[in-house]
Protein backbone atom coordinates (compact mmCIF):
# COMPACT_ATOMS: atom_id res chain seq x y z
CA UNK A 1 0.00 0.00 0.00
CA UNK A 2 1.79 3.43 -0.98
CA UNK A 3 2.10 6.01 2.25
CA UNK A 4 -0.18 8.47 2.11
CA UNK A 5 1.26 11.66 2.24
CA UNK A 6 0.81 14.78 3.94
CA UNK A 7 -1.89 17.77 2.92
CA UNK A 8 0.15 20.96 1.90
CA UNK A 9 -2.48 23.79 1.72
CA UNK A 10 -1.48 27.30 0.65
CA UNK A 11 -2.95 30.22 1.88
CA UNK A 12 -3.40 33.69 0.22
CA UNK A 13 -2.96 35.88 3.26
CA UNK A 14 -5.41 38.43 3.03
CA UNK A 15 -4.81 41.81 0.95
CA UNK A 16 -1.10 41.00 0.27
CA UNK A 17 0.97 38.56 -1.87
CA UNK A 18 2.35 36.47 1.00
CA UNK A 19 1.57 33.00 1.26
CA UNK A 20 0.57 30.77 4.63
CA UNK A 21 0.48 27.07 4.31
CA UNK A 22 -0.82 24.27 6.84
CA UNK A 23 1.14 21.08 6.65
CA UNK A 24 -1.90 18.25 7.35
CA UNK A 25 -1.57 14.82 8.32
CA UNK A 26 -4.54 13.20 6.62
CA UNK A 27 -4.91 10.10 9.29
CA UNK A 28 -4.35 12.39 12.23
CA UNK A 29 -5.91 15.95 11.04
CA UNK A 30 -2.68 17.44 13.00
CA UNK A 31 -1.41 20.18 11.25
CA UNK A 32 1.82 22.31 10.80
CA UNK A 33 1.03 26.07 10.14
CA UNK A 34 3.79 27.99 8.49
CA UNK A 35 3.83 32.03 8.57
CA UNK A 36 1.03 33.32 9.20
CA UNK A 37 1.79 37.10 7.99
CA UNK A 38 0.01 40.29 8.49
CA UNK A 39 -4.04 38.57 8.20
CA UNK A 40 -3.97 35.57 10.64
CA UNK A 41 -7.49 34.87 10.16
CA UNK A 42 -6.99 33.78 6.78
CA UNK A 43 -4.39 30.58 7.90
CA UNK A 44 -6.96 30.52 10.90
CA UNK A 45 -10.00 30.12 8.12
CA UNK A 46 -8.27 27.55 6.26
CA UNK A 47 -7.55 25.40 9.71
CA UNK A 48 -10.86 25.53 10.63
CA UNK A 49 -12.25 24.82 7.26
CA UNK A 50 -10.58 21.86 7.17
CA UNK A 51 -10.86 20.63 10.65
CA UNK A 52 -7.22 20.45 11.42
CA UNK A 53 -5.60 20.84 14.92
CA UNK A 54 -3.15 23.43 14.83
CA UNK A 55 -0.15 21.81 16.87
CA UNK A 56 3.17 24.08 15.48
CA UNK A 57 3.21 27.17 14.48
CA UNK A 58 6.53 27.59 12.30
CA UNK A 59 8.24 30.40 11.16
CA UNK A 60 10.56 30.66 7.73
CA UNK A 61 12.25 34.07 8.88
CA UNK A 62 11.63 37.33 11.05
CA UNK A 63 10.36 39.77 8.79
CA UNK A 64 7.26 40.96 10.12
CA UNK A 65 5.68 40.84 6.96
CA UNK A 66 5.16 36.71 8.32
CA UNK A 67 5.56 36.31 12.14
CA UNK A 68 3.34 39.57 12.73
CA UNK A 69 0.08 37.40 13.08
CA UNK A 70 2.31 34.66 15.36
CA UNK A 71 0.44 35.71 18.76
CA UNK A 72 -2.81 35.45 17.48
CA UNK A 73 -2.51 32.24 16.03
CA UNK A 74 -0.74 30.64 19.29
CA UNK A 75 -3.82 32.14 21.38
CA UNK A 76 -6.42 30.65 19.05
CA UNK A 77 -4.60 27.78 18.65
CA UNK A 78 -3.11 26.85 21.70
CA UNK A 79 0.17 25.75 19.51
CA UNK A 80 4.23 25.62 20.28
CA UNK A 81 6.49 28.53 18.20
CA UNK A 82 8.95 27.06 15.74
CA UNK A 83 11.35 29.09 14.30
CA UNK A 84 15.48 29.78 13.96
CA UNK A 85 16.75 31.41 17.04
CA UNK A 86 18.87 34.28 14.81
CA UNK A 87 15.56 35.15 13.30
CA UNK A 88 13.12 34.18 16.03
CA UNK A 89 14.57 34.10 19.56
CA UNK A 90 12.07 33.04 21.92
CA UNK A 91 10.50 30.58 20.10
CA UNK A 92 9.06 27.56 22.07
CA UNK A 93 10.70 25.35 20.03
CA UNK A 94 14.29 26.57 18.41
CA UNK A 95 15.34 25.48 15.09
CA UNK A 96 18.31 24.47 13.52
CA UNK A 97 19.84 22.57 10.21
CA UNK A 98 18.37 18.99 10.63
CA UNK A 99 16.05 19.24 13.04
CA UNK A 100 12.43 17.33 12.84
CA UNK A 101 8.90 18.65 13.69
CA UNK A 102 6.81 15.37 14.18
CA UNK A 103 2.98 16.39 12.69
CA UNK A 104 0.95 13.54 13.21
CA UNK A 105 2.40 10.17 11.38
CA UNK A 106 4.76 12.22 9.39
CA UNK A 107 8.57 14.16 10.16
CA UNK A 108 8.98 17.54 8.70
CA UNK A 109 12.60 18.34 7.88
CA UNK A 110 14.55 21.57 8.69
CA UNK A 111 16.85 23.08 6.28
CA UNK A 112 18.91 25.90 7.70
CA UNK A 113 19.10 28.42 4.22
CA UNK A 114 20.82 31.60 5.50
CA UNK A 115 21.39 34.23 3.28
CA UNK A 116 17.54 36.41 2.94
CA UNK A 117 17.90 36.46 6.68
CA UNK A 118 20.92 34.79 8.79
CA UNK A 119 18.28 32.22 10.76
CA UNK A 120 16.04 31.46 7.00
CA UNK A 121 14.54 27.81 7.04
CA UNK A 122 13.18 25.72 4.05
CA UNK A 123 10.69 22.94 5.14
CA UNK A 124 10.74 19.79 4.05
CA UNK A 125 7.66 17.75 4.54
CA UNK A 126 7.64 14.52 2.18
CA UNK A 127 7.67 15.65 -1.26
CA UNK A 128 7.77 19.33 -1.02
CA UNK A 129 9.83 22.71 0.02
CA UNK A 130 8.12 25.21 1.95
CA UNK A 131 11.22 27.90 0.52
CA UNK A 132 9.61 31.37 2.88
CA UNK A 133 11.68 34.12 0.91
CA UNK A 134 14.89 31.68 0.21
CA UNK A 135 13.37 30.82 -3.39
CA UNK A 136 10.28 32.44 -5.35
CA UNK A 137 8.42 31.06 -8.66
CA UNK A 138 11.53 32.28 -11.21
CA UNK A 139 13.07 34.31 -8.58
CA UNK A 140 14.49 34.45 -4.96
CA UNK A 141 15.08 36.57 -2.00
CA UNK A 142 16.38 39.88 -1.29
CA UNK A 143 20.02 39.79 0.03
CA UNK A 144 20.29 44.01 0.74
CA UNK A 145 18.66 44.11 3.97
CA UNK A 146 21.19 43.96 7.47
CA UNK A 147 21.66 40.24 8.10
CA UNK A 148 21.71 39.17 4.93
CA UNK A 149 24.39 37.38 2.98
CA UNK A 150 24.43 37.30 -0.78
CA UNK A 151 27.05 34.61 -0.62
CA UNK A 152 24.88 32.68 1.41
CA UNK A 153 21.96 32.63 -0.78
CA UNK A 154 23.05 31.24 -3.40
CA UNK A 155 24.86 28.53 -1.70
CA UNK A 156 21.42 27.87 0.08
CA UNK A 157 19.76 28.22 -3.75
CA UNK A 158 22.35 25.40 -4.94
CA UNK A 159 21.07 23.36 -2.39
CA UNK A 160 17.77 23.36 -2.68
CA UNK A 161 18.49 22.85 -6.47
CA UNK A 162 20.04 19.77 -5.58
CA UNK A 163 16.23 17.96 -4.75
CA UNK A 164 14.53 15.71 -7.07
CA UNK A 165 12.97 17.53 -9.64
CA UNK A 166 9.39 16.85 -8.96
CA UNK A 167 9.62 17.97 -5.29
CA UNK A 168 6.87 20.67 -5.15
CA UNK A 169 7.94 24.99 -4.31
CA UNK A 170 5.78 26.40 -2.27
CA UNK A 171 6.89 30.21 -1.79
CA UNK A 172 6.75 33.06 0.69
CA UNK A 173 5.55 35.53 -1.83
CA UNK A 174 3.11 35.24 -5.13
CA UNK A 175 5.90 36.66 -7.29
CA UNK A 176 6.23 34.58 -10.03
CA UNK A 177 3.87 33.14 -13.01
CA UNK A 178 2.04 30.97 -10.97
CA UNK A 179 1.45 30.26 -7.14
CA UNK A 180 4.22 26.98 -6.57
CA UNK A 181 5.94 25.12 -8.97
CA UNK A 182 9.03 22.07 -8.82
CA UNK A 183 12.20 22.11 -8.39
CA UNK A 184 13.00 21.09 -11.98
CA UNK A 185 11.12 23.49 -13.09
CA UNK A 186 13.29 25.83 -11.30
CA UNK A 187 16.40 24.46 -12.35
CA UNK A 188 15.10 25.25 -15.63
CA UNK A 189 13.06 28.66 -15.66
CA UNK A 190 14.92 30.45 -12.42
CA UNK A 191 17.92 32.67 -13.90
CA UNK A 192 19.34 32.61 -10.05
CA UNK A 193 18.94 28.84 -9.90
CA UNK A 194 21.30 28.66 -13.56
CA UNK A 195 24.09 30.95 -12.17
CA UNK A 196 27.40 29.03 -12.86
CA UNK A 197 28.85 30.71 -10.05
CA UNK A 198 28.91 33.17 -7.34
CA UNK A 199 30.47 36.03 -8.91
CA UNK A 200 27.79 35.92 -11.80
CA UNK A 201 24.98 35.48 -9.00
CA UNK A 202 26.05 38.23 -7.44
CA UNK A 203 26.25 40.42 -10.51
CA UNK A 204 22.73 39.21 -11.41
CA UNK A 205 20.91 39.70 -7.86
CA UNK A 206 22.14 43.09 -7.42
CA UNK A 207 22.18 44.50 -10.70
Amino acid sequence: MAAIAPEVVQVRVAGTDNFTYLVICPETGKALGIDPGLRPESLLAALHGRGAKLEILANTHGHGDHIAGNAEVLKKTGARLAAHPLDVPHADIPLREGSRLQVGSFEIVVLHTPGHTPGSLVFNPPGALITGDTLFVTRCGRADFPGSDPAALYHSLLRLAAFPPGTLVFPGHDYGPKAHSTIAFERENNAYMRCADLESFIALRMG
